[in-house]
């Protein structure tokens, strides 16, 4: 590990104005699960790391009937594996960051470092994407809000701009009769990179698909929305029938590669699959 210089900013003032003094040679240190590991292995050479463990309301879940839930860009995922309000209401963020290393890494890594990394097999990133997401990002120059749909651009990429930080992210109260639920392929039952990650959430209406979403990781150079096989759905009434089609669909829509962990064909045939099951699921789910 080479040498570098340590900030710890107490505002989001500060650490945006030493992330635009630093451009390009600084590093964001959030539960630094990603950052410490390349930096020791020098895949990141940072001159300067900046900490946002002093920065006061970056961290917390709060929620209320009326505006939905919020959860700060440095909650540990282990807060939010173990929250109730999103145990209950926001089943796939809890499902997607259980899956994310082992206890001792959730009790460092935050949602925030897991979304900004832009990994295209992000486990958390699923979810966002199908329970309506916005991001919340501040700087020196204000505050914005994007929609999770929109943040990622690339492997490694996203909309964030220099001086740039994800503050928190906000999500809508869930509709009566609705639920969610995230799968994810591996070989080992803890710690590995998803094959394809597959999240869904249903809302019913007197046995009919009000709306669905379906979000696909590791299966695209971004996390993607399975737009087609939503479409398929929306309006019906589930039968295998619908789902082997919603599953086909969201295979056909996907664009993975083929790595030494496994080829394009199989991610496609376990995009179909885990597509059936996570709607399938959901739908039960909406139905309790």
């Amino acid at each position: 590990m080479r040498n570098f210089e340590f900030f710890e900013p107490t505002t989001i003032e500060e650490a945006s104005s030493l992330l635009a003094q630093h451009n390009g040679t600084a590093q964001l240190l959030a539960g630094g699960t990603d950052i410490i590991i390349g930096m020791k292995a020098r895949a990141l050479t940072p001159e300067c790391v900046i900490s946002l463990e002093k920065i006061p309301g970056l961290d917390g879940i709060t929620y209320s009937d009326n505006e939905g839930l919020r959860v700060g860009a440095m909650t540990k995922l282990r807060e939010i594996e173990q929250s109730q309000i999103i145990i209950d209401q926001y089943t796939a963020l809890v499902e997607g960051a259980a899956e994310v290393g082992s206890i001792q890494i959730r009790n460092l890594a935050t949602l925030g470092g897991n979304i900004c990394n832009s990994s295209p097999a992000a486990d958390a990133a699923a979810a966002l994407l199908v329970l309506d997401a916005q991001v919340k990002i501040a700087s020196t120059d204000g505050e914005r809000t994007v929609s999770i749909t929109d943040f990622f651009l690339g492997p490694g990429e996203n909309v964030l701009q220099t001086g740039e930080i994800v503050t928190g992210f906000e999500f809508p109260p869930q509709p009566a009769n609705s639920g969610s639920q995230y799968l994810k392929q591996k070989i080992r039952e803890v710690m590995d990179l998803a094959f394809v990650g597959v999240a869904a959430s249903v809302q019913l209406d007197n046995g009919t698909v009000k709306d669905v979403k379906i979000g696909l990781a590791a299966v695209a150079p971004t996390p993607i929305r399975a737009s087609n096989a939503e479409a398929t759905i929306n309006g019906n009434a589930l039968n295998d029938e619908l789902l082997n089609q919603a599953g086909t669909a969201a295979a056909a829509q996907s664009s993975p590669i083929s790595d030494l962990r496994c080829s394009a064909d199989y991610r496609r045939e376990i995009v179909d699959v885990l597509t059936r099951r996570a709607v399938q699921t959901a739908a039960t789910r909406a139905q309790s």
